[in-house]
């Protein structure tokens, strides 16, 4: 995806990958824009992205990714009450 205004969203909400590396994993860049993307990020990435693809992502989403408020907020958002639990990280033990 050849997008210089989508790139440079890549870049400041996935920090620690390149902008064309996370544009490759949409599920990914998806969760990151969600949780750490502002309004003007959000409307840059509804030019190229669906709100279903915005919704498919709440119901796969990465775990680790999201905080409390913006999953609750991204859940009630698509109307999904009561919203269910936060993703959760599988740690093992050793």
């Amino acid at each position: 995806m050849n997008a210089p205004d989508l790139e440079k969203v890549a870049k400041r909400v996935v920090w620690f990958k390149t902008p064309a590396d996370t544009l490759k994993d949409e599920k990914l860049f998806l969760a990151h824009l969600m949780t750490y993307g502002t309004l003007s990020d959000i409307s840059t990435a509804l030019t190229y992205f669906s709100e279903n693809d915005f919704k498919a992502v709440l119901d796969d989403p990465p775990p680790g990714v999201f905080d409390r408020r913006s999953w609750v907020y991204w859940n009630v958002r698509y109307h999904r009450e009561p919203v269910p639990p936060l993703p959760l990280r599988n740690i093992p033990s050793f």
